[in-house]
Formats: C-alpha cells, structure tokens, sequence
C-alpha cells in the first residue's frame, strides 16, 4: 500500500472529483483487508504503550467528512483496542453561546491532547471554514464588522495552519483524514437508516437539507485541503465508499507516522535501576 498516494502536497490545488472512491489499493476483499487491519491495531496498541511511556509527544488525529462517510465507525473500529488511559475523543457539535463568544480556537484548544496521549477529533476547528462557509454562518458569529470581509476565509485558513504549526512545533504530530464518500453511497447509507430500525436513530431529516449543498461542501472542502495541507499537518484523502478499505488505510497512515518518531520506553538511570532491584528484593523476602 503507496500512503503517499493519499496524502495532499503542500500548494496542491485540490479536484476531488479526480480522486478514485472506490480504491481498495489491490486488497480485493473485506476479509483479506480485516486480517491485515486486526495486526494493525494489534502494532497501534504497542506503538501507543510507548508513546504514553515516553510521554514527549502527543498526537491528534482529525476526521472531516460528509454524513454517513464513516467517521463514527472508522474511529470505532481503528481505535479499538487502545488504552483508554491514553486516548481522548472528541466530537463537535453546534457551538455553545460561550464558544461562539471566544475565537473559534478557543474550544479546540482545550481538548487537545496532553503529552502521550492520542486525541481523536470528530468534526473538529475546520466546520469553521466548512459549515459555516457553506451557510455564511459568519454574519452570526458577531464578529467586528470590520474583520468580515470577502478576505476573512483566506485569513482563517493562515489561522488554521499557524495553529497547527504551533502544535507540530511543541511536539504534537497532527493527522488530518477527509473520508471521501460518493454521492451515491451517501444516498445508500441513508436509505440503510431509514429501512433498518436499529439504525433509525443515527438518521436525522437534516442530513437529506444538507445533501442539497453536497456541490458547496465539495468546494469548501477543496480549498480547505488545498489552504492547509502542509508537511507538518497534512491532509490525507480517503476513499470511503468502502469501510472495510477506509479503516485499514487509515490504520496503516498513524502506524507508519509512529513508527518514524523512533518511540520507545524510558531508558531507567543507574541509581532508577538499583531502586528497582531495592524494592524487587523487599518483594521477594516478604
């Protein structure tokens, strides 16, 4: 599997129409890509115990994407396994009047993860040039009206990306996964909603509104990507018509970004290895 297929270079303008949904990346069925994914999580959940120990880095994985991409069960079934103790999620919803009265930054800043720790954002400060690009929520936000200007959405992607640089620059490795569904799944999935009873819960009459923006929402996600994909906070497209293939690349995308921070448990000083054999032998003799 070529990751760097699915990475967004930086100063790339991006067409997602030219993205091929349905890639499986040769795997050719569910049950071959479900074996590969189990000894992924099976490396995560090493790579993670290390990451917690070293305790320098910390890492937040993004999830955009339109209804019914995904998110929920990609973050489900790719995450499983791991150390409550060192993971974090969150998902965004509609702003409180708080939130709204701070910059937008404001409640992303306080659910970023901690040293060791991996954070998990379900929608997350990019609704901000998404949602509320696409209904020009902006007027709303009661912002000075000299701040809203044609200019405001370029300014907040430099925003965005001085932001996610900082992060990178104190030590937090940041992913960002756009889970690209079609069209026509999307529909699919919906109607699977509707029809199966333990899924009416999860389908809400909104998603049909808002699949009458679908052409808007592609736009706003292109140049986002485009704005803010950089090396130190790239942007990863992944075809997602198919979940099986959508959490195994996703999986293999943050095992590979691990793995190359050279992770391992604390090395213990003489006088911290003594103290242990000290307390080991008080152990023994009990």
């Amino acid at each position: 599997m070529k990751l760097s297929n699915y990475v967004v270079k930086p100063n790339s303008k991006v067409n997602l129409e030219k993205y091929n949904i349905s890639d499986t990346s040769g795997y050719k069925s569910k049950e071959e890509a479900k074996d590969q994914l189990e000894k992924n999580v099976e490396k995560m959940i090493e790579l993670q115990n290390k990451l917690y120990a070293m305790d320098r880095y910390s890492m937040l994985l993004i999830f955009q994407a339109m209804d019914a991409a995904g998110k929920d069960s990609t973050i489900k079934h790719v995450m499983s396994g791991l150390n409550p103790q060192g993971t974090q999620v969150y998902s965004f919803k509609q702003p409180s009047k708080e939130e709204v009265d701070h910059g937008y930054l404001w409640r992303i800043t306080k659910s970023l993860p901690e040293r060791g720790r991996i954070g998990i954002f379900n929608r997350s400060h990019y609704e901000e040039v998404l949602v509320v690009k696409v209904h020009d929520l902006i007027k709303s936000q009661r912002l000075p009206e000299n701040i809203v200007t044609n200019n405001i959405w370029k300014q907040r992607y430099e925003q965005i990306s001085d932001f996610e640089k900082y992060l990178f620059e104190n030590g937090t490795i940041v992913l960002k996964f756009f889970l690209h569904v079609s069209k026509d799944e999307q529909k699919k999935r919906f109607l699977d909603r509707i029809n199966d009873p333990s899924k009416n819960w999860k389908f809400s009459s909104a998603d049909v509104e808002e699949r009458k923006f679908w052409n808007d929402y592609q736009k706003a996600y292109e140049e986002a990507i485009s704005a803010t994909s950089k090396s130190y906070a790239p942007w990863y497209i992944i075809p997602a018509d198919k979940k099986w293939f959508t959490r195994l690349l996703v999986s293999a995308i943050i095992i590979d970004k691990l793995k190359k921070l050279n992770l391992d448990y604390p090395k213990l000083s003489k006088e911290q290895f003594a103290e242990l054999q000290k307390s080991k032998e008080a152990l023994l003799s009990e």
